[in-house]
């Protein structure tokens, strides 16, 4: 487990992370949890105190790593762009289940369902994880339904909610 300081940051203009709150996480401290991998991978741990787990550090090029904090994360711990945290972080190597509904809504649609074992375990997590999120039994529905339709329009999860909030506003 590493431990460190970190001010939470937030993407102004970065593509599809524009809007983004994160922390870094350096190369060194990366090397730490997973020596010389250089791709994402999971984490638990803690931001304050707030228990965290099955979430992703992403490598921004440089070495050096990043790691999103959620609404979810920034309630938890009652911070925002700006404040400083406490971080803990470890290795995560649990592996996480797809959401049974979702997949068995895709085998339904043969284009849909290929395209997203095309899509690497990571992506495939983006979507389950946002469907298990769902607060309520139609909201997991609506869910279902739209990452079904995107899938069979290969789109993956960032194209997926671009074209939704295109579509709503």
């Amino acid at each position: 487990m590493i431990t460190f300081q970190a001010k939470i940051q937030r993407f102004a203009k970065q593509g599809e992370k524009t809007g983004w709150s994160y922390i870094e996480i350096s190369g060194r401290n990366a090397d730490k949890l997973k020596p010389g991998f250089r791709k994402s991978f999971r984490v638990k741990g803690a931001l304050d105190g707030f228990k965290i787990q099955k979430v992703s550090i992403l490598p921004m090029g440089d070495g050096n790593f990043i790691l999103p904090v959620n609404g979810q994360m920034r309630k938890g711990t009652g911070k925002e762009a700006g404040d400083t945290l406490k971080v803990s972080l470890a290795l995560d190597e649990r592996q996480i289940e797809l959401n049974n509904d979702f997949i068995q809504c895709l085998k339904d649609d043969s284009r849909a369902y290929e395209f997203f074992q095309s899509l690497p375990r990571g992506h495939q997590n983006y979507f389950s994880k946002w469907i298990d999120s769902a607060k309520t039994l139609s909201t997991k529905t609506k869910r279902i339904t739209m990452a079904v339709i995107a899938l069979g329009q290969q789109q993956g999860y960032g194209e997926m909610l671009r074209a939704n909030k295109t579509i709503r506003e």
